[in-house]
């Protein structure tokens, strides 16, 4: 990358149509200036830059062809869209990106006329395109649609879906393939095999190559010619599969020659078909950095533009001598694989993600990284468990919500003894509403037989874990993107499960935490200590289910009793205590829930959130005073 390099032309395009004066012969540097202020850009903020390199070519060249925001794109994940937002006026904002109160790492329709849809997870556009042709058709318009589709996302059912459908109905619409090989880590499977047969197969270059140096000499013939090799690619090359759907194949082409591609999207723009253009682009394209990351710098931390090296680490990893729960996570099924050769590993296109690398290297046999394809992780994890082995589902909490059907259906009313292990449980930080991990109480806990567990600690992950792989039934655990904090890490006996704790005595009120609220609870219990209040805490561990046992202790001596929860109020740990209450007939309890309110939160640093919803330990012990002199005032039939 350049030390110095002149922003004149991107500084003019605060739009689309400011693209377009641009002389198509430029575009080469529009796209140097663009990939440098990229680099720069994300460098101070971090965010997901391999991706928005690789598509940088396409996306100056869809916009350069299309009338956005009349022509619709539809992005198939939204991380590689960084430059999509830059050429449609939110260039100055780059440096909010992913900051609270600024630019969304994702496309927004919030943010922008430009974005369709908000876009955050994977195989969703083929889908959405189609839906905008049809509607178009519908009502008479004649709009553009592409779906910008990432490789990756052809490995979910959803993508085949949409591509069965639209093949069918045959609608006006574009599919770009951006073929990098890789989603976040690199594909698997046999559908990425065969996208890759067009650079492996050398028949197919060889005749083609050859054929077309031969054709210069014979103008006249070129148009037949090439008629022919398009016949002849369909055998060699994965053309044929798309073809057989309903598409007009096209490609594969150069993904990072943006001439080229305004010229080619110009022709198939004119075509009154279903067509697909298959590109071939490189992750990360134009950073020296990328070479040697294994994703390609796909999600990175602020760096330094000279060296690659982080800057700092996000607040939630950088205290030293600590362990995130991800890391623990991955230790913990290592032992128990070493333990026990039953255990199996399963995870969706997140091997490093969800800590699973090192797994993988040590078990390849035992380790199935499915792809972007969470609902048949878990069917496929179902059939595994019974034949006997122990499989262990590491999936994101926002993606795991996909496969819901599949958790019902071929695992819970099989009666099958699958372990979900939900990373990401929680704010997620900067990534923000599409990946908040804020549901997953809810859409569990209503499953007849399932246990849910939330440990406090790395010591309770781990055996949390071993307690999973021994039920009888599909058991989920949950943590969060963070570090187990020196706070709260103790000697933990041995627990069953469903069992809690008593971490801290107290006789006035009592504080019921689950997983990461334990120290948010016990610095409540401090404050409340200093205004004279004795707080009871406990670390519950399991929300279903539920120990009742030591809830109906608590409530012997005390009759005030709050949650506290990293979750969504509907659905939740609070609620399952309110029910509860409720199932045994027990009256006269006052309860009072903390938790995150009903709504879709949008990025910001995890602690200042806990902050912002009355979760951190200051705001609940405030909260919980003022709560308890309301109670007081009742009482006494002052209100």
């Amino acid at each position: 990358m350049d030390s110095v390099i002149s922003y004149s032309l991107i500084e003019k395009i605060n739009s689309p149509e400011d693209l377009k004066k641009i002389p198509l012969k430029q575009l080469p540097e529009v796209c140097k200036q663009y990939r440098h202020f990229l680099i720069e850009s994300v460098s101070k903020t971090g965010g997901h830059l391999g991706a928005s390199l690789g598509a940088l070519e396409l996306t100056v060249a869809l916009h350069y062809v299309m009338d956005s925001p009349k022509d619709k794109i539809c992005w198939d994940v939204g991380h590689q869209a960084y430059v999509h937002k830059m050429i449609t006026g939110r260039r100055s904002r780059m440096n909010t990106l992913r900051q609270k109160g600024g630019l969304s790492g994702f496309p927004s329709h919030f943010e922008s006329e430009h974005d369709p849809f908000i876009v955050g997870h994977a195989c969703t556009a083929i889908s959405q395109a189609l839906g905008l042709a049809v509607a178009r058709d519908l009502a008479g318009g004649n709009e553009n649609i592409v779906a910008m589709v990432g490789d990756g996302a052809l490995t979910g059912g959803l993508s085949f879906e949409a591509l069965n459908n639209a093949g069918h109905l045959g609608k006006r619409m574009l599919i770009i393939l951006n073929d990098n090989k890789m989603s976040i880590s690199k594909n698997v499977g046999a559908i990425s095999k065969y996208l890759n047969r067009v650079i492996t197969n050398p028949l197919y270059n060889r005749v083609r190559d050859e054929a077309q140096k031969q054709l210069r000499r014979f103008p006249r013939l070129r148009k037949l010619a090439d008629y022919g090799l398009e016949s002849f690619k369909h055998l060699l090359v994965p053309g044929l599969l798309f073809e057989e759907l309903g598409f007009r194949y096209f490609g594969p082409t150069n993904g990072h020659d943006v001439i080229e591609l305004v010229k080619t999207l110009k022709k198939i723009m004119k075509l009154n078909n279903a067509c697909l253009l298959h590109v071939m682009t490189e992750k990360g394209k134009g950073c020296v950095f990328a070479e040697k990351d294994e994703e390609r710098l796909h999600g990175v931390a602020p760096f330094n533009l000279k060296t690659g090296e982080k800057i700092t680490a996000p607040a939630e990893f950088s205290v030293e001598d600590e362990i995130t729960y991800t890391q623990a996570f991955g230790k913990a099924i290592i032992k128990l694989a070493e333990e026990d050769k039953r255990v199996v590993a399963i995870t969706a296109a997140m091997p490093s993600g969800t800590g699973l690398s090192e797994f993988a290297e040590r078990f390849p046999d035992r380790f199935f990284d499915v792809g972007i394809a969470e609902q048949h992780a878990v069917t496929f994890a179902g059939a595994l468990a019974k034949q006997g082995f122990k499989p262990i589902c590491a999936i994101y909490s926002s993606f795991l919500q996909r496969s819901h059907d599949q958790i019902i259906h071929d695992v819970a009313l099989q009666r099958l003894n699958v372990v979900l292990c939900l990373d990401r449980a929680g704010l997620v930080g900067s990534d923000g509403a599409t990946h908040n991990g804020i549901f997953d109480f809810s859409y569990l806990g209503h499953i007849p037989n399932m246990v849910i567990a939330a440990p406090k600690d790395d010591v309770e992950l781990y055996h949390m874990m071993k307690l999973g792989i021994e039920a009888s039934d599909v058991f989920a655990i949950r943590y969060p993107r963070a570090t187990v904090s020196a706070k709260i890490k103790s000697p933990t006996k041995l627990f069953d499960i469903g069992e809690g704790e008593m971490i801290r005595e107290g006789k006035d009120v009592a504080i019921l935490a689950i997983g990461t609220m334990i120290e948010q609870a016990l610095d409540a219990a401090e404050r409340l200590s200093k205004e004279g209040i004795e707080a009871a805490v406990c670390n519950m561990r399991f929300v279903k289910p539920l120990d009742e046992k030591l809830i109906l202790e608590i409530i012997k001596k005390i009759r005030c009793v709050y949650t506290i929860e990293e979750h969504v109020l509907a659905g939740g740990f609070g609620a399952k205590v309110l029910e509860f209450f409720e199932r045994k007939g027990i009256e006269g309890i006052h309860v009072k829930r903390f938790a995150l309110p009903n709504e879709f939160i949008e990025q910001g640093n995890r602690d200042v959130l806990f902050s912002e919803f009355g979760l951190s330990g200051e705001k609940v012990a405030k909260a919980m005073m003022e709560d308890m002199r309301l109670v007081g005032e009742i009482e006494r039939g002052r209100v």
